[in-house]
């Protein structure tokens, strides 16, 4: 199969390593960084550029980049998708990117399905990319009443070949909801969490704890900024849910009401419990 990489940062890079390290399949790929492309090209991740000749011969197309570049590349280069290619984004959020790319490919007669991997490190860019960064992770796919067995089927192949440990089938609406809180919430309260003036007091004082909650601070704000943006209305809702929990502990504390904060944390620990996980 012939594999088409839009976009080499961690995601997309990473994908093109685990193609190449764990399968047969030819990668082509294509970044706006020059570095970047002769990096990928130096370290064996793709066997060459992703251009307007190697486009058509691509069986799979993955668009590692963010919603609107992504949704602009695909505008601009539908002509040269393969009536047979199966296109996939790898977007954070679902509903903005599929609703603009479903009717494209439908109007130029390939497949196209919306996905996230679940998988990702705090660094980015090209550097920061491992060809073991998908194994044990799960893949998100967001399939219509148009995707066929056959599609799910190659689909599932690739992802599992690549390292993913299984695939998660989901609605846009689904996605953005849950993920406004699985991840967009977590890297607000942790960027929140570190602009205490005693984050800079810190040293010597802390360790695993302040470790967990100030990992994800370390962000791209730009591409950050805009997955929130397209899922505010669910995001809005999560802020609105931690806020009043916050507030609870906070009365609790003010009041000196041991048996209130005795309990708001068995609740949270028993929530944990509930949620599983590590």
């Amino acid at each position: 199969m012939t594999v088409g990489i839009v976009g080499l940062g961690l995601i997309g890079g990473s994908m093109a390593k685990a193609a190449k390290s764990r399968t047969a399949h030819t990668v082509y790929g294509s970044d706006l960084d020059s570095e970047t492309m002769m990096l990928s090209r130096m370290s064996g991740a793709i066997d060459g550029p992703l251009t307007e000749e190697t486009l058509p011969q691509c069986d799979l197309i993955l668009m590692a980049i963010r919603p609107g570049a992504a949704i602009n590349w695909v505008k601009q280069n539908a002509h040269r998708i393969a009536k047979t290619a199966i296109l996939v984004d790898l977007c954070g959020v679902k509903r903005h990117v599929v609703a603009a790319l479903a009717p494209i490919a439908a109007e130029h007669g390939f497949a196209y399905i919306g996905g996230h991997p679940m998988a990702g490190r705090e660094r980015s860019g090209f550097t920061a990319t491992t060809e073991d960064l998908f194994v044990g992770a799960s893949m998100i796919l967001t399939p219509d009443d148009q995707t066929d067995m056959p599609l799910l089927e190659s689909l599932k192949d690739f992802f599992l070949d690549v390292g993913f440990a299984s695939l998660t089938f989901s609605t846009p609406e689904e996605h953005d909801r849950i993920i406004a809180y699985t991840s967009q919430l977590a890297h607000i309260v942790s960027s929140a969490y570190v602009k205490s003036p005693e984050a800079q007091r810190r040293r010597g004082f802390s360790a695993g704890s302040f470790r967990d909650m100030t990992r994800v601070a370390r962000l791209d704000e730009d591409m950050w900024t805009e997955l929130m943006l397209a899922d505010a209305d669910h995001l809005t809702r999560e802020v609105d849910i931690l806020m009043g929990h916050l507030s609870a502990y906070k009365t609790a504390l003010e009041q000196q009401d041991e048996a209130a904060l005795r309990q708001l944390l068995k609740e949270g620990r028993e929530a944990k419990a509930a949620a599983g996980g590590n």
